[in-house]
């Protein structure tokens, strides 16, 4: 009997050693391994969450450059057309004020060849009448 005595003492003490084995070691080291795996979980939620946050940025990003650029060329056409008015009306006003300077340039050389003409006419009378009184030798009239 001393041999089945032994056997029984073996096995509670590798029973005990197992219970205490599992309740030192084997269970604080599963709740390590748990919190662990709930850390990474949370981690890997949280880039989730990050990334389709930044995401969305980059997409309200792109929305509003490209809603800038849309106003940036509104603008710009906006501003060639203008400048391209204002070119056309200073040309047409220029133009008006070349046909008014021409005008009165053409008015002016009108009204000087018709004084030099007059002009002309009036000494041709004189030196004619000179010459004839010269050639004569007395007043013609």
């Amino acid at each position: 009997m001393s041999l089945d005595l032994s056997v029984l003492w073996i096995i509670v003490s590798v029973l005990l050693s197992v219970a205490a084995l599992n309740w030192l070691v084997f269970k604080p080291l599963t709740r390590i391994m748990s919190a662990r795996e709930q850390a990474i979980r949370s981690a890997q939620e949280l880039a989730a969450r990050s990334a389709a946050e930044a995401a969305a940025a980059t997409a309200e990003f792109e929305a509003r450059t490209r809603a800038a650029r849309t106003e940036i060329a509104r603008e710009f056409e906006d501003t060639r057309k203008a400048g391209e008015a204002l070119r056309h009306e200073l040309v047409e006003q220029t133009r008006a004020e070349v046909d008014a300077h021409l005008a009165r340039a053409s008015e002016e050389l009108a009204r000087d060849t018709a004084e030099a003409r007059a002009g002309l006419e009036a000494d041709a009378r004189r030196l004619g009448d000179e010459m004839a009184e010269r050639v004569l030798g007395r007043r013609v009239s």
